[in-house]
């Protein structure tokens, strides 16, 4: 499957277009790494707890993309946006969303 955030795709015609597709994930940060990255976070450290967290919402998000544009019948992706945000009681859970426009190109 072909992903990009650009709106078409080099070398390729898009031949039809098969509606939006989205996928999503929500994880929950884990009370022990949040305390160590805080820790890490003051010290000027980099948090390798989040970014660790961060890589796998964002690859969750796209797999079910990529699902939904298989089940409509698309080869690819185009003008993906990926969104972050945290969510709950303080920001306890870190949500990443990807929609896209899934295509049949040739």
């Amino acid at each position: 499957m072909i992903m990009t955030t650009s709106n078409n795709i080099e070398h390729k015609e898009t031949k039809k277009y098969l509606g939006i597709v989205t996928g999503e994930a929500i994880l929950g940060a884990n009370i022990f790494r949040d305390l160590f990255a805080g820790i890490r976070d003051i010290v000027g450290g980099r948090s390798g707890a989040y970014e660790k967290e961060l890589q796998s919402a964002r690859k969750i998000a796209f797999e079910e993309m990529e699902l939904k544009a298989n089940s409509v019948g698309a080869n690819a992706i185009i003008g993906i946006d990926i969104d972050y945000e945290t969510i709950g009681a303080n920001g306890s859970m870190l949500m990443v969303t990807v929609c896209g426009t899934a295509v049949q190109v040739e």
